[in-house]
């Protein structure tokens, strides 16, 4: 696939504050990609710079090889062919659907205006409600007008700040899907924020996790859940905890939670190293187990319940056991780590 969008090395400020630094990626036509993070980490400032509403204080965003920021530069938004979806939909309540999807195709015609309408709605699955007014919508239908009219113009690019934030957590995942295969359908490039991790695997083909005001770590979501690049980058698509260990030979590693395997980078025998461990990379209830666990928290979850474990030196893990397993706090359970290749770090 071509390029579609370069950022190149760029910094943005609120006032003289650094938000983003030294942040560079890309994102290839037809690409639908994600920046992930924690609230506060300059995500939607990246991409409000993208949109043109935010100044950028070094580097360059390039689309279609055409510079549109730089220092000094910045060619406004309405000429950068980029649609945006706002976190509250943006929507305006004095006009109805159809007036919002076409607002401002003023060079279109009535006749071909109703196409672009016509068009949209049935892809967005709300047709019929063209002369609704938007407090006549559900949330989650609310949210379909806003992307029908940020594909209105056929954008080259469309940014979607935190998109399914406002809606309930089945529809939000519902939507996610939807949005995905419409994108892909009409070939639309884009780039979503979002601090949902589950959200970001579900839409993203490339997904950015950015942390400390900068990129950690830029990847498929497989590579980014699998192989991540940096502790912090762990820690914040995994929802597990860093157990301390030496290393013993080859991929073997000393823990708390007896002898594990980890994936092996740069060690040597006697180095420390943080090993990563899942809540499902812990099972329960082994015979001769070396190691067990007290249970002084459980969270029941339907399908499963997830157990906090202290282990006999103290250190705290999470592991999620299926629900047909029913410990109780207090509980001793023999505990050993599953999973072959566990992620690691030397300390």
């Amino acid at each position: 696939m071509e390029r579609l969008l370069k950022i190149d090395d760029i910094e943005c400020r609120y006032q003289t504050q650094k938000i983003v630094e030294g942040l560079s990626f890309e994102v290839k036509q037809g690409e639908i990609t994600c920046l992930l993070g924690p609230s506060g980490c300059g995500k939607t400032t990246v991409l409000r710079a993208i949109a043109g509403f935010n100044p950028i204080y070094s580097g360059s965003i390039s689309l279609n090889d055409r510079v549109i920021a730089q220092p000094g530069k910045s060619v406004p938004p309405e000429q950068r062919s980029i649609g945006m979806v706002f976190q509250d939909y943006a929507l305006f309540p004095h006009l109805s659907v159809r007036n919002n999807v076409t607002f401002g195709l003023t060079k279109l015609s009535r006749k071909e205006k109703n196409r672009v309408v016509d068009h949209l709605l049935q892809l967005v699955e709300l047709e019929g409600m063209a002369d609704r007014y938007p407090h006549e919508l559900s949330g989650g239908q609310q949210q379909r007008v806003a992307l029908a009219r940020a594909l209105a113009p056929k954008p080259q690019l469309l940014l979607m700040d935190e998109p399914f934030s406002n809606l309930d957590t089945e529809l939000r995942r519902q939507l996610s899907v939807e949005v995905r295969d419409i994108l892909k359908e009409e070939k639309i490039s884009a780039i979503v924020v979002t601090h949902d991790q589950d959200e970001a695997f579900t839409v993203s083909d490339k997904l950015g996790v950015i942390a400390r005001g900068r990129l950690q770590q830029w990847d498929t979501p497989f590579e980014i859940y699998h192989h991540p690049e940096n502790p912090v980058v762990a820690s914040f698509v995994g929802e597990g905890k860093f157990l301390r260990g030496k290393a013993v030979s080859g991929d073997l590693v000393d823990t708390d939670i007896g002898l594990v395997k980890a994936s092996k980078v740069s060690w040597s025998a006697g180095d420390q190293v943080d090993v990563f461990v899942r809540p499902h990379e812990i099972v329960p209830g082994c015979n001769g187990c070396s190691v067990n666990g007290e249970v002084i928290k459980k969270e029941f979850l339907g399908t499963s319940t997830l157990y906090t474990l202290k282990l006999p030196t103290g250190r705290l893990v999470e592991s999620s056991f299926m629900a047909d397993h029913d410990y109780q706090v207090g509980d001793s359970i023999g505990l050993r780590v599953e999973t072959e290749k566990l992620v690691a770090f030397r300390v």
